[in-house]
């Protein structure tokens, strides 16, 4: 049970990241169905700047500290300029935003299996998993006593609790924050915020690129954490699911703390259920069906505060205002 619970927990973190990544789009109005390409490219980022970091300064010379601090750079640069190529479709060219997204998701995928084969030709960044996977229980010299509570709650990466942070910081933010309040309203209502003094497009542009960065951390964190150092093109399926997450936990980044440990647990079941293949995918589904019910309940209940932001999807002309 511990063993399934840790497993969840570290897959579920990966989910946290592009879910609070998205929430962020989305309460702007944006509706970015490009995440699973977001996680990709991250991911290949960070990956090409650990192969990178590592051929330079060979075995001796490795620090543990620039090792996680350099491909996570990476990866929120490879993560906002995908926001921002979004943003430039969707807010100055009015694209489609359903449409723009699919098409991230296509473009992100490839775009990262051609960064991952170039990482591939210059170093192995599987080397970095250590400082990744590295738990802070290793480092107490009483971790044995701990039992199961440090199994739990300290045998983990820097990036499970980097996750979790950013996720209560953004719940802050966007509930108790001037920015968060102007954030909500461009999602809300954009006519009503631009004749406030709002900067609509500014603050659909920097929640976008800002949403994508954490997003593609959470690709960085599945391939360097949870399979720790090995490329695996499954990192799409979870951007999906993270994408459900968004609408599970009804658009609040402190639920999504529990929500993807939740989601992760239903994703990693099968593994310790002793299932056939078959059954294995048809458990995967369980995710999205809850999803599905949790959308069908708070619908009849019409909650304003569980219903996604009203303008969200649709593009802003301001001339129409």
């Amino acid at each position: 049970m511990i063993a399934f619970l840790v497993s969840a927990i570290r897959l579920g973190m990966t989910l946290l990241f592009g879910s609070t990544g998205e929430t962020i789009t989305e309460k702007s109005g944006h509706l970015n169905l490009g995440i699973p390409g977001v996680m990709c490219v991250g991911a290949a980022c960070g990956c090409y700047a650990e192969a990178v970091y590592f051929s330079a300064v060979g075995i001796k010379g490795t620090n543990g500290i620039l090792a996680v601090i350099i491909p996570v750079i990476a990866t929120l640069i490879g993560g906002a300029l995908m926001g921002l190529l979004f943003s430039f479709l969707t807010v100055t060219l009015r694209a489609n935003q359903n449409v723009t997204g699919l098409t991230l998701t296509t473009f992100g995928i490839g775009v990262s299996e051609y960064i991952i084969e170039k990482a591939d030709t210059v170093g192995s960044f599987a080397r970095g998993r250590k400082f990744f996977t590295a738990s802070l229980l290793d480092l107490l010299p009483f971790s044995d006593e701990l039992g199961g509570f440090g199994k739990l709650f300290l045998d983990f990466g820097i990036m499970v609790y980097l996750s979790i942070a950013i996720a209560l910081i953004c719940a802050f933010v966007l509930s108790k924050t001037r920015i968060g309040l102007n954030l909500r309203a461009v999602g809300e209502n954009p006519a009503t915020a631009d004749a406030a003094g709002i900067n609509v497009s500014l603050y659909r542009y920097l929640a976008t690129c800002i949403g994508c960065a954490i997003a593609g951390l959470g690709g960085l964190t599945f391939i360097m954490d949870y399979l720790e150092g090995t490329w695996e093109y499954m990192i799409d399926d979870l951007g999906w699911l993270a994408l459900a997450l968004v609408i599970f936990t009804v658009w609040k980044p402190n639920l999504a703390v529990i929500g993807s440990v939740a989601f992760g647990a239903l994703y990693v079941a099968n593994s310790y259920l002793g299932l056939d293949i078959a059954n294995q995918e048809l458990f995967k589904m369980l995710p999205y069906v809850v999803t599905i019910i949790v959308l069908i309940f708070t619908s009849i209940r019409s909650r304003k505060k569980n219903q996604p932001p009203e303008n969200l999807g649709l593009n802003y002309f301001r001339e129409e205002r």
